[in-house]
């Protein structure tokens, strides 16, 4: 498949859709848009061999397992994973990171470890840990964010210290944009002996992430966030902190054998995937990677750097708007704010003009304090998105000037 943004956008039903406007969608680091080969995917799963998986020998059964199975299999390749023991899937992101908090941390965790997250966190990767930290009585601390919307890591000896247990850093942030220096804090937080869990739900979908080169301990990923179906996720885990760690929900698929005092495990992944599984998401996420691969990770990587660098030069031509976060090393997200006028005032008057966009904290509440603001508004981009769509951005938000201003009706 050709990389050709114009021809890609046919396979997204929502944008050919008569609508009583145009649909410019800029909301994508909330959710993507899905491909009809995905919609597809969870329809015949439906339509066709609609049953649960793992305990059917009959035909349909046999054949929901392998798809599946099969989806797991996708999502260890795209991953680069050493083993399929290695993926779980889970509700998303969020599920995901609450998983390891409640498994591993609070069994592993005592009176003075040291938890490190960032400033820039979404309240996913922040919320978890202030409860760890409250039940365990570890220690909650943060690398500090710079003026520029990047880490400030020019005294790593402050942070990176004996009592470091966990490192929890977001490797895009949702609101900023920046693409943090992964590799580099991966290697200080081993050097104190700490783990490393990355939450990968806004870099997954925009360019390669390997957990083998990048040798994390912990990362996640939502579906909704790279054009798969909302209600699943993937936690990738080291296999020996799998292993050691109890399962977050118990029930039925979880275990081997039961009796009426206790319970042995199944082994891994189904260890931690108790009951009935999302089994249609899972597989419309499978079909999402088989879409992602043809069009190619460094293709969509290359072709949103330039919608990037595109954006923030309009952008930079609208009286008034500030845009927060760096300029280099960033994602397609542009959280800004406008004059005096409230972001929920901007976005509403966008909509007006067919351009979707969110206004708020958007779940990291600690940036808009940061930067002593009360919400932004943000757009954010995907690969099918096109330079008509930022003009019509621009063109909308001159448009909220003008009315601001009283020079339209």
């Amino acid at each position: 498949m050709s990389f050709d943004p114009h021809n890609i956008r046919n396979d997204f039903p929502i944008l050919q859709a008569g609508q009583d406007k145009p649909l410019v969608y800029l909301d994508n680091a909330a959710t993507t848009l899905k491909p009809q080969p995905v919609i597809n995917a969870v329809t015949e799963y439906y339509s066709h061999f609609s049953a649960n998986v793992h305990r059917g020998v009959y035909d349909i059964g046999e054949k929901a397992t392998a798809a599946y199975e099969g989806a797991r299999e996708k999502m260890r390749q795209f991953i680069n994973a050493p083993s399929i023991r290695n993926i779980i899937f889970t509700q998303g992101t969020t599920e995901s990171i609450n998983l390891v908090a409640y498994s591993w941390a609070r069994r592993n965790l005592k009176q003075g470890d040291v938890i490190l997250i960032t400033e820039m966190e979404h309240h996913s990767n922040l919320v978890p840990w202030q409860l760890v930290a409250r039940d365990t009585g570890a220690v909650l601390r943060y690398l500090p964010l710079l003026a520029d919307g990047t880490l400030d890591i020019s005294e790593p000896d402050q942070y990176f210290t004996s009592n470091l247990k966990l490192l929890a850093v977001t490797h895009q942030s949702n609101v900023l944009g920046t693409v943090n220096p992964l590799s580099n804090l991966i290697e200080m937080a081993h050097s104190a002996g700490a783990l490393v869990l990355v939450d990968a739900a806004q870099s997954i979908p925009h360019f390669p992430v390997d957990v083998t080169l990048l040798n994390c301990d912990f990362l996640m990923f939502s579906g909704h966030k790279m054009i798969g179906p909302t209600g699943v996720g993937v936690l990738y885990g080291r296999e020996d902190l799998l292993d050691q760690m109890d399962p977050f929900i118990s029930g039925g698929e979880m275990i081997t054998t039961v009796n009426m005092a206790e319970a042995q495990w199944n082994e891994l992944p189904w260890k931690f995937e108790a009951g009935t599984p999302n089994i249609a998401q899972v597989i419309g996420l499978g079909a999402a990677v088989d879409y992602l691969n043809k069009l190619g990770l460094d293709a969509i990587h290359k072709y949103e750097l330039d919608l990037t660098q595109y954006t923030l030069e309009q952008l930079t031509q609208v009286e008034g708007l500030q845009v927060l976060g760096p300029r280099q090393n960033r994602g397609p997200v542009f959280s800004f704010s406008l004059k005096d006028i409230h972001p929920h005032d901007v976005a509403q008057l966008l909509n007006e003009f067919g351009v979707a966009v969110r206004a708020g904290h958007h779940c990291a509440e600690p940036i808009s304090r940061y930067y002593h603001l009360p919400a932004t508004t943000r757009a954010s981009l995907y690969f099918y998105n096109t330079r008509a769509e930022i003009d019509l951005l621009v063109d909308g938000l001159n448009k909220v000037l003008a009315f601001w201003k009283g020079e339209v009706s």
